[in-house]
């Protein structure tokens, strides 16, 4: 092996090495034990089982068949692991045991797979007629992943929303996922190693975001921000109680470039203790609260205001684009403005 090809194999193989120890680092050392945590550091060990199988691959072409299945096996695990950990953050409450379900299923595949086609059996004939299966797996996972994550890539590109760094770091991973994904299924064209370089590149990405975010513990550990600050029951009802009335009494959600601090100075409590009450008592985040009073206005506006258009009923209640309206009016009713009006 010459000294560019040590050189190679040395940046895609740390990729590969530091993978393992920050999947062991999230199984057995993060705290607090969120499952979040444990599909995290499942969804690097896979990726560090494909990779590694690539690297060895590019390096040695006489590599078993059977270390080539479960580098592909684990290929088949990339996406529920990434789908499951995006989930997990986003609505705990809706993973339950659906995961097991999945995971299960695709090891039943895995499984039947290899005893389809044992080594004795001319294993490349499997191989070659799995590999696009595996692979159209994945991209579904990841298709699914970005979907959970529309209203995410609506405040991504949306000039009026700020994006916070936990729905930064969840767009990074999905992104990073679909480049390795590209990179692995164009190698025919460029090399089989740049699947495993691309891997290398993201990971330092990652881990450079990490270092450089104020906020670490939020991105990991979301749920728990307050978790040794819990606003006791009766607390929570009377504050509930005044933020419902400040909503009502003062139209708050018709202003357009309406913040948390701004609510949260109507009701005389801080920024963070609002934050707080929603996430832990309502499992809303700001926005999708504040959107559900426009929504519920728009439809009254829709029913009772023939002279106005859509988008200019979507403007009087706190919206500052036609776009943005839509999106948030669908995924409160599940159906658009339009057909919502058609309908009554």
């Amino acid at each position: 092996m010459n000294f560019s090809n040590e050189l190679l194999f040395f940046f895609s193989a740390l990729g590969v090495f530091n993978a393992v120890l920050i999947s062991t680092y999230f199984f057995f050392f993060k705290k607090p034990k969120d499952a979040s945590n444990y599909f995290l550091g499942f969804l690097l060990l896979m990726f560090a089982i494909r990779v590694g199988k690539s690297v060895v691959y590019y390096f040695d072409e006489n590599l078993a068949e059977t270390f080539i299945k479960i580098g592909l096996g684990a290929c088949i695990l990339l996406g529920p692991a990434l789908y499951f950990y995006t989930l997990s953050v986003l609505q705990p409450n809706k993973v339950g045991r659906k995961w097991m379900v999945h995971f299960g299923a695709l090891l039943a595949v895995q499984i039947s797979i290899g005893i389809a086609f044992p080594e004795t059996h001319d294993p490349w004939l499997g191989i070659s007629f799995w590999v696009p299966v595996i692979y159209c797996v994945w991209m579904v996972y990841i298709l699914a992943t970005l979907f959970s994550l529309k209203q995410q890539i609506i405040r991504l590109f949306s000039s009026s929303e700020k994006i916070s760094s936990l729905d930064f770091w969840l767009l990074s991973l999905a992104t990073g996922s679909l480049i390795i994904w590209v990179a692995y299924r164009s190698a025919a064209y460029t090399s089989y190693i740049v699947g495993a370089l691309s891997f290398s590149f993201i990971l330092y990405l990652f881990i450079l975001l990490l270092f450089f975010n104020r906020k670490k513990q939020a991105i990991f550990s979301p749920r728990r921000k307050y978790a040794n600050k819990k606003i006791e029951a009766s607390e929570a009802s009377k504050m509930l109680a005044n933020l419902n009335l400040a909503m009502t009494s003062g139209a708050l959600h018709k202003n357009a470039s309406l913040k948390l601090s701004d609510v949260a100075q109507k009701m005389n409590i801080l920024p963070h203790t609002l934050s707080q009450l929603l996430n832990d008592n309502l499992d809303k985040n700001f926005t999708n609260y504040i959107n559900e009073y426009r929504i519920e206005e728009a439809k009254n506006m829709i029913l009772t205001e023939n002279q106005l258009t859509l988008e200019a009923i979507g403007q009087e209640c706190g919206f500052n684009s036609k776009s943005t309206f839509y999106a948030a009016f669908k995924k409160v009713t599940g159906t658009t403005p339009a057909k919502f009006k058609k309908n009554s």
